[in-house]
Order: structure tokens, then sequence, then C-alpha cells
């Protein structure tokens, strides 16, 4: 473990792109280290490599595997301590522009604008002589069952996540992806309830890529839908697998999902419009996507993709950190609000 994290090291100091990541209750952390700093993009999903994609669809990244180094140890989880100082403080006026963003697409829906749209913000904290590696290994301790990554590119940045939910994981024809909705925090209990509003967002994300599937996959297979923590974060989940249609391939299935209503809304050209006019930033990377492309796997090629979630951007003295709620027509402003804070508290911890 050591040696992969001095290695990203290394490539950071040379400003060389790489990244680190370890898979949902896997025991190995992978590095993928480029030998040169090009920007590499995907063009038919055909391509080898860690993808990289913005929510919008513009940008499609790639740190190709025939450019790179693969090193790959396994990883223990060791005694790291965990300090965390309430030192950050509730912005009113970030708090009364998120609740007016919310309200606002409340009013759309009940307008029947759209049926789901999931809303967004940024907030920035100010960082100092900020340990990135030491984050790292933060994350893959307090969040082993998450898709835990560090991604540096010199003419992107550095994003850190520790995401709940997988887009998509393809082997040969047969398929696997997830609906993952609603959010509550963690209590005493292990018992959770659910309210007809995380319900009912739960069904819109699982009919909508269910649809969506059936168009280029055959036997498609629907769990009943269960509760699930993440960190200290609880969602609804279903489980969904099939086989793809001899005619598909990975290009249209991705295109298809992304953006799904998890981090977008229903229907997806309305809601997603409404995000890029309402919203007052641009999200670049986050409920984006991120992943494995055509991986080798024990003589199997392998895309495993993860959507791009309790995440940060790391610009010099500062992190920029992302929450997103979804929003129905029973959705209360106030409680949206809410839960952005404790979704923050995911990277917070490691901040």
């Amino acid at each position: 473990m050591k040696i992969i994290l001095e290695k990203a090291k290394i490539q950071f100091d040379q400003n060389l792109p790489f990244v680190i990541y370890k898979k949902p209750d896997e025991g190995k952390v992978v590095g993928l280290f480029q030998k040169n700093d090009s920007l590499f993009e995907v063009n038919d999903f055909t391509e080898k490599g860690f993808v990289f994609a913005s929510f919008d669809g513009s940008k499609t990244f790639l740190i190709p595997e025939n450019q790179s180094e693969k090193v790959s140890f396994i990883w223990k989880n060791s005694d790291i301590d965990i300090h965390q100082k309430e030192t950050f403080l509730q912005n009113d006026l970030a708090k009364n522009d998120f609740i007016n963003l919310v309200s606002k697409g409340i009013q759309a829906i009940r307008k029947n604008e759209f049926s789901k749209v999931v809303l967004s913000r940024k907030e920035t904290i100010d960082i100092i002589d900020f340990d990135w590696i030491m984050a790292f290994e933060k994350m893959i301790h307090l969040y082993p069952s998450t898709f835990a990554y560090c991604f540096y590119h010199p003419k992107i940045g550095i994003w850190m996540g520790a995401t709940p939910e997988q887009l998509l994981k393809v082997n040969d024809a047969s398929f696997e992806t997830i609906a993952l909705a609603g959010t509550q925090k963690e209590t005493d209990s292990n018992e959770v309830f659910w309210h007809s509003k995380e319900k009912e967002e739960q069904q819109y994300v699982t009919d909508y890529i269910v649809t969506k599937l059936e168009k280029v996959a055959s036997e498609v297979q629907v769990s009943k839908p269960y509760s699930i923590k993440a960190g200290s974060i609880w969602h609804i989940k279903t489980d969904i697998s099939g086989i793809l249609n001899s005619g598909s391939n990975l290009k249209e299935v991705v295109q298809l999902l992304h953006p799904t209503p998890a981090v977008c809304g229903f229907p997806k050209a309305q809601s997603k419009a409404f995000i890029l006019e309402n919203e007052d930033y641009d999200r670049t990377f986050y409920t984006g996507y991120l992943g494995e492309l055509n991986s080798e796997s024990s003589k199997e090629i392998i895309s495993h993709l993860f959507v791009n979630l309790r995440c940060m951007e790391i610009c010099n003295s500062h992190a920029n950190l992302f929450m997103g709620c979804g929003i129905t027509k029973d959705s209360v402003p106030q409680k949206e609000w809410e839960e952005s804070i404790n979704k923050s508290a995911t990277m917070k911890k490691i901040l």
C-alpha cells in the first residue's frame, strides 16, 4: 500500500496523470500511472483504461492502459486516527439559495414540466496543507463499501470521492446495475422507515433504468428494493441485471443510462435542461461517471463504472464539495437542505 501511494506522490510532483482506487468491499487498491501528460478522450468505448466523464456528457476523458503502468496491492484496514472538528459553519446565504432552488423545482413539477429533478449545490471550504494521500487512506478506511478514488490530471486537477452508486458493470454480454435513491441519516436503530416521497423517488429511478435497458437487453431481472448504508447515510437500493442483445454495445448502454434519474431526474431531457438553467454553478465531473473501461481480469474483459457522488475537487487552498437531492412533488425544501448537509459530512470527515 505504501508503495502505491509513493508512486502516486511522484506522479503528482512530476505533473503526470494517475488514478488510485479501491472497488466496493474489495481488498485491492489499484493504481494507473500515465507515462505522459497527454489528455486522452474516449471515442467508441472500445478503449482500455480508466474513464472520467462529466455530467453533461461533453467530456469523457481516459487514462489509457497502453500509455500507463498498472499496479495493484492488497489493502488491509489499519487503525487511522480520525479527528473531526465541528468547524464547518452554516452559510445562511447558501441555505436560502438552495431552498429557493428546491422550491422552484417543486413548482415546475406541479406544473407537470417533469416528475422528478435532482438539484445540487457546491460548497467551498478552505484547507491548509491538505494531504491528499492521507485523505485517500482515510476514505478507504471509513467507507470500505464504496468506490473510493483519487484522480489527478494536470489539465483537469485533483478529484477524490467515495461513491456508493454503481452505474454499470458489463462482463461480456451480461450486465449489472442498480437503482439508488432516498436518503436518511444513520441512527442507533438498524430498522429504516421510508416515507412515500423516498419510495416514489426510488420507483422513478428503477422504472427509468428498466425501460431503457429493455431496448438493448433481454432477461432483465429486478430485485425488490432494500435498505443499504453508505458511510453514515441510508439509501434504498434495487439490483438490476440481464443480458445485452447481440447488436448492442457498451457505448450505447452508457449513453442510455447516463445521467440516470438518481442524479438528473425524469424525464431526462426536461429535468437536465432545468438543472443546466437553474443551478448557479457548473457540475463538471460531479454526477458524471468514472471507473474501469474494458479492464482485463482473470482472462475476462470487464467494464465497471460508478456515478461520481460524495466527491470533492481539490483546488490549491480550498476544496469544492458537491451535494444533491432528489426533488419530487412531496419534497419539503427545509428537509432537502438538511439532507444536503448530511451528505456533505462524507467528505468533511476526510477534510
